[in-house]
């Protein structure tokens, strides 16, 4: 399956579903090679998201942009209700766990989310296995798939919940639950409502992001290296662009460089654009 992060899209500041290089797509082999985890856990109790309506994601709604040279237009959030659409459902795992997804958010293959390529960010789905007559309900946050055959790419709980992993694809059913909604746009507020900036559910490993960054715990990782040496050269660089606090974190051989953490989801953001516009383009969002 085709993920991508950042491929073409950087200029549009869409940063798409994860690879490991922000310029060209992965190897064949390496798309190959996601799976889900060796001893898969018991995702029976998870709960299926509540669809609501929600403000459109920062990230990864242009209103047009390309991959592999096929355009693509994100839906209009006042078109998107009732959209539905059948096809060919596919899925992503071990590989992009954590990684950023084109919304911002990271990855994480054990919640009930999906990807689609047009639309808006986020929008809550119902998703049904049309071999088997089982349903999920998916909040899309993420770009992809790719290939022309396929509508969408479930996460591996979404995948698991329908009975599609073994298979690999199934033949489903899309049916669009919200409304995504431009927070600068007036709106009539009711008791039910939250304040536009704080409705969206941004989770970070089965917990709000706005929770975790109470705790400082979310940062920036801009590069792995397998020489300490070489992880030194890119934090130094960091710091040469005013990054503020970057480390080195170590695990397995494997050094990671990191800015952060994040005090709040607009230093988030800020960080990632001073990243990009310092030309570290493969940034994605990680907790410590």
């Amino acid at each position: 399956m085709v993920r991508l992060l950042w491929i073409a899209l950087v200029a549009a500041f869409l940063p798409a579903c994860a690879t490991e290089s922000a310029n060209q797509p992965p190897p064949a082999q390496e798309r190959e090679s996601d799976r889900g985890p060796e001893i898969p856990p018991d995702l029976s109790g998870l709960n299926e998201p509540e669809p609501r309506d929600e403000p459109l994601s920062q990230y990864g709604n242009p209103t047009t942009y390309e991959v592999f040279g096929r355009q693509y237009a994100v839906i209009d959030p006042k078109d998107a209700h009732g959209f539905t659409e059948e096809g060919i459902a596919s899925w992503y795992g071990k590989k992009f766990h954590g990684r950023r997804t084109s919304s911002g958010e990271p990855y994480d293959m054990y919640t009930l989310t999906a990807a689609h390529t047009q639309l808006p960010l986020p929008t809550y789905v119902r998703v049904t296995n049309l071999d088997n007559d089982k349903s999920v309900i998916v909040r899309v946050n993420d770009r992809g798939p790719f290939a022309r055959e396929r509508v969408i790419d479930l996460s591996y709980a979404a995948a698991d919940r329908i009975g599609m992993i073994d298979k690999g694809t199934a033949s489903v059913r899309i049916e669009a639950l919200s409304v995504t909604y431009d927070p600068s746009a007036p709106r009539q507020a009711n008791s039910a409502d939250e304040a536009p900036g704080h409705a969206a559910q941004t989770h970070v490993k089965g917990q709000p992001a706005q929770s975790a960054l109470a705790h400082g715990r979310l940062l920036l990782q801009v590069g792995a290296f397998s020489e300490q040496a070489n992880a030194e050269a890119a934090k130094n660089r960091l710091r040469h662009h005013d990054m503020g606090s970057v480390s080195i974190s170590e695990n397995g051989g494997t050094y990671r460089v990191r800015v952060g953490p994040a005090e709040s989801l607009e230093d988030l953001d800020a960080m990632a654009r001073r990243l990009r516009d310092a030309g570290f383009n493969e940034s994605y969002v990680v907790t410590d």
